[in-house]
């Protein structure tokens, strides 16, 4: 019950106790005023209670068209749609995969499985530092962790100085296309809505997953190459030549050859120096340190010489994300007409870049 309904049925009780004082001939006249006090002030009070109660049913009401407003469609409708969007080449309007640059943004739930495909094989961005963007163009403030020198003293009210030593890096980016065509049998187009998805999903993610890892790669092979003669070098690069900031935090990422030549290593007593590690992507790990593998296609063994990456990768690179992939579909473009298929064609947009070359070394091994 509202309680301006309550104090309407306490103001009646009252006006009876006033007519029973009136009709009282011993009714002493501090009673008869100490009523009426009582019947005005509840009297001013109802007014005032309900306009309260008017203003909170209008600001339920409005927090509710909102919360409707807000709520998304389902996911299963988003994706329907889009699906039909590409079976109908976007001739339809649609509420969800609204227009983006070069396509029709894939729904959220999609672009999920897209994201968990793509980091679930041998990814480098798993390694790597991922800051996501919206902007096709800005800049981060970094802090390079071997750059850290602690605070100076400063005596009470005394001038905070700037340190000598550079502490921050401004690291502008501005995302790149990447694209990509894959094509379909029209009868595929007529199949099932979860059987397009499913072979959507995994091209894009097997795509994007190549994509990143060649331009993080990429990225790590700007620097110069340190020879690797046999373990007691990686020890050495692990205990000296990396800052001890990155220590706890490396990795040993190499490719199927530089593993192999890793997992042969053997001590004095013939036991094998990879010891097993649940943590790490491979089982494996060095001297306490994980072991990553690369497949030899995306990171190849060059004359004899296989790649050995040594460091914090997090430390060392960034992967600017615009965290959009965007498609479009074609039955006219190519050759596609001619031989009655359908082109998807997707893209997408990041940009590497090194944050802290002096957070990882860029080793080689040579295979015999």
């Amino acid at each position: 019950m509202k309680k301006s309904i309550q104090m309407k049925q306490a103001l009646e009780v009252l006006r009876n106790e006033a007519k029973a004082l009136i009709d009282n001939k011993d009714a002493k006249i501090e009673d008869i005023q100490a009523k009426n006090v009582e019947i005005a002030t509840l009297q001013a009070k109802i007014p005032m209670q309900e306009a309260l109660e008017a203003q909170e049913q209008l600001d339920a009401e409005n927090a509710a068209e909102l919360l409707e407003g807000s709520k998304p469609v389902p996911k299963t409708n988003q994706i329907k749609e889009f699906i039909n969007g590409l079976r109908t080449k976007f001739q339809n309007s649609m509420s969800e995969g609204v227009p983006a640059d070069g396509g029709y943004t894939v729904p959220q739930d999609i672009q999920t499985k897209i994201n968990e495909l793509r980091q679930s094989k041998d990814a480098l961005q798993n390694f790597v530092t991922v800051e996501p963007v919206t902007a096709p163009t800005g800049s981060r403030v970094f802090k390079a962790r071997s750059q850290q020198t602690g605070f100076a003293e400063v005596l009470e009210e005394g001038i905070i100085t700037e340190k000598a030593v550079p502490q921050f890096t401004i690291l502008s980016y501005a995302v790149k296309k990447y694209a990509g065509f894959l094509k379909v049998t029209n009868e595929l187009l007529s199949d099932s809505d979860a059987a397009i998805t499913g072979i959507i999903t995994k091209w894009l993610g097997d795509e994007s997953r190549v994509t990143r890892n060649k331009l993080i790669l990429a990225a790590l092979g700007l620097k110069a190459r340190t020879a690797i003669a046999d373990v007691d070098a990686i020890k050495g690069i692990l205990n000296i030549t990396l800052d001890a900031a990155f220590r706890n935090t490396s990795t040993i990422t190499t490719n199927q050859d530089g593993f192999n030549w890793l997992d042969t290593l053997v001590d004095t007593n013939g036991d094998y120096l990879l010891q097993p590690n649940v943590t790490a992507p491979t089982g494996k790990q060095l001297f306490g340190v994980p072991v990553v593998m690369i497949s030899n296609q995306d990171l190849p063994t060059v004359a004899t010489k296989a790649p050995m990456i040594i460091g914090d990768l997090k430390e060392a690179i960034v992967l600017f994300d615009k965290m959009q992939t965007s498609i479009k579909s074609s039955d006219v473009a190519g050759d596609s007409f001619t031989t009655d298929m359908t082109l998807f064609r997707a893209i997408e947009r990041e940009e590497v870049k090194t944050r802290d070359a002096a957070a990882f070394v860029y080793g080689e091994i040579t295979i015999v």
